[in-house]
């Protein structure tokens, strides 16, 4: 019964390269082979769920390949079938097919045709591994790919401006997210002492044996997965993602933002239940957090103007009571809630469009004055400011922006004196003594070894802010963010003994990204001359194929699993002691920031509206 599991990753797997292998001009091809690829799916599912139901449905878990192995160190691709596998993965399949079907009238004779359908399967695929995780190492590969394909399909209308800037906008949420799934995994290590499983942490004594010594450690695990969770389900403070997401496809916002993937962030708490189940402190955290959302959301999606807005905000109130019935214990309710918000939105979404032409002919012929709501009940002041507020939907975005991205783009602007003068002339010195001295140990003064990992990591965290708020060359951006990973290497190798073969297996990834980038920046340096990442560019219009092999080497270097770099981060983080929080911090927040910069590079370079006067400028939003 566990080897059947592999087919659910394998049948959207095929079907993602038939469909990348299609012409772009056969519709009907390209339709057919996301709709049977999914309807396939979707029958063996259901055939297998019966299988499983009849053999007592017991959980199951499978190690399916080691990808990295060392004394210490084990990297391991698992998957985990239990009853939230079930409800996650029908509801998901049943949703899918769908929105495949939907979208193959909806996006007749639409340019991106073939884009689309290849972003949904590969969408599809990071759902089902998310899903069948077996350990964190496996969910977060399907969580990454979740991030990029959910960053594509809000950029799906890749020619104009807003969808462009709001697709960069959440994924950097995502990345937040991201923070604490990487730091989650980290402690992890360090409590467990193993890459363990979902199926070992439902065993109550193995958990209360492992937290009754390290209670600090089992609540900052819980606080990192409650953060991964909310910035995935759009809960405060991240709340104002999920309305800028709109901007993509009716159907890539219902099967993504109204249905799967705005869930995910719940999946995660069920998930690691039976870890936190005896925290009453994480408990009651995570009901807070679920009340204040649903509170605050409310009355957002009850003063909107936009109706994909409306509904956004609708379903992000959902799922904070979503939150509140998991804390509460409640996992069979939060199931029965999940499927019925997805279905609901999904169905709401795909018939926006024409909801707005209904109500617009409503109001002419079949007036009805507004009726008697909870809020006129409140004192006149209280309810216009609870209107205020919510019309302004309680400046979360600006919260956001003041809080993360504008200190981070201050910090970086104080950077100036990192140029490509200096990098050369004094930071790749500074890194070749650094080097020296990795490997003459007997130099460095007693005392002085522990504390330079620090130092080190912070130059690369400086490099890599510097090239988040660059506004000038896209190369020196390119360089700064390569030299980031370097640095991060050297800094570990300092903290324990980052072996040679792990730092190249790390480093590998990250030099073959790098140089296919630098390549793709210079050609494009010389056909179009006048670049730099102060505005959009657009020049996948011109150069899409140009576009197609910078992306790659995007997703390379901020290490996507497509390169031995991802399996390298989690090597890295395996390094760093459990008492080191502060450098896992630096670290982490490395490798988050090297992300966005990465896409930011992308996305200036090549989305957005072209910056040549003779093609067409089409309307800011979509």
């Amino acid at each position: 019964m566990t080897e059947l599991l592999n087919i659910f990753i394998l049948i959207p797997i095929i079907g993602f390269l038939i469909s990348v292998l299609m012409p772009s001009e056969k519709e009907k091809w390209i339709s057919w082979t996301a709709f049977l690829t999914v309807g396939l799916y979707l029958n063996s599912f259901l055939i297998y769920v019966v299988y499983w139901l009849l053999n007592g449905h017991p959980h199951l878990d499978v190690q399916d390949i080691t990808l990295f192995e060392s004394a210490e160190y084990k990297f391991f691709i698992d998957f985990y079938f239990d009853k939230i596998s079930v409800v996650y993965l029908s509801v998901g399949a049943f949703l899918t097919f769908l929105v495949t079907i939907y979208s193959r009238y909806y996006l007749h004779r639409e340019s991106g045709y073939k884009r689309f359908f290849n972003t949904i399967l590969f969408f599809f695929i990071g759902y089902n591994i998310t899903v069948l995780a077996g350990n964190f190492e496996t969910l977060f590969m399907g969580w990454e790919i979740l991030g990029i394909s959910s960053f594509l399909l809000i950029a799906f209308y890749r020619d104009r401006y807003l969808p462009v800037k709001n697709a960069i906008k959440v994924f950097s949420v995502y990345r937040i997210g991201d923070v604490g799934l990487i730091l989650a995994m980290w402690a992890s290590h360090h409590l467990w002492h193993e890459n363990i499983t979902f199926f070992k942490l439902n065993s109550a004594e193995l958990v209360h044996e492992h937290l009754q010594n390290h209670s600090f450690m089992g609540a900052f695990i819980s606080f990192m997965i409650l953060l991964a969770a909310a910035a995935k389900s759009a809960q405060l403070p991240f709340s104002s993602w999920l309305p800028r997401a709109m901007e993509g496809p009716t159907p890539s916002s219902a099967i993504f933002y109204g249905s799967l993937s705005v869930h995910l962030g719940a999946f995660l708490l069920m998930r690691t239940f039976p870890f936190w189940d005896e925290q009453i402190s994480v408990r009651i955290l995570i009901g807070l957090l679920g009340l204040t959302t649903a509170l605050v959301a409310t009355p957002i999606a009850r003063v909107q103007s936009s109706i994909k807005s409306q509904i956004a905000y609708a379903s992000i109130a959902q799922i904070g009571i979503i939150f509140i019935e998991i804390a509460c214990g409640f996992e069979y309710l939060a199931l029965i809630h999940f499927a019925g918000n997805a279905f609901l939105r999904t169905y709401q979404l795909l018939v926006s469009p024409s909801v707005v032409s209904y109500m617009i002919r409503e109001q002419f012929f079949n007036y009805e004055p507004r009726p008697h709501t909870f809020e006129d009940s409140l004192p006149k002041k209280i309810e216009y400011s609870i209107y205020l507020l919510s019309l302004k939907e309680w400046k979360l975005d600006s919260v956001m922006n003041y809080l993360v991205w504008k200190p981070l783009k201050n910090i970086g602007r104080k950077l100036d004196f990192l140029n490509v003068k200096t990098l050369f002339w004094f930071f790749i010195p500074v890194f070749l003594f650094g080097l020296f001295l990795l490997y003459h140990e007997e130099m460095i003064p007693e005392g002085v070894e522990a504390y330079l990992p620090y130092p080190f990591s912070i130059v690369g965290l400086m490099m890599v802010m510097k090239s988040y708020s660059e506004r000038k060359s896209p190369e020196l951006s390119w360089l700064l963010i390569i030299m980031n990973h370097f640095w991060v290497a050297l800094a570990i190798s300092f903290n324990e003994h980052f072996s040679l073969h792990e730092a190249a297996f790390y480093l590998i990834g990250v030099t073959l990204a790098a140089i296919l980038g630098y390549a793709c920046i210079r050609k494009l340096r010389f056909h179009e001359k006048d670049i730099d990442l102060n505005q959009f560019h657009g020049h996948s219009y011109e150069h899409q194929k140009l576009s197609l092999l910078f992306l790659a080497a995007c997703l390379g270097l901020m290490a996507f699993p497509i390169t031995t770099t991802f399996i390298g981060e989690d090597l890295v983080f395996s390094h760093i002691h459990e008492h080191q929080f502060l450098l896992a911090f630096f670290t982490a927040l490395s490798f988050v920031i090297d992300g966005i910069s990465v896409i930011r590079i992308y996305a200036r370079l090549f989305l957005g509206p072209h910056n040549k006067t003779y093609h067409e400028i089409p309307y800011k939003s979509s």
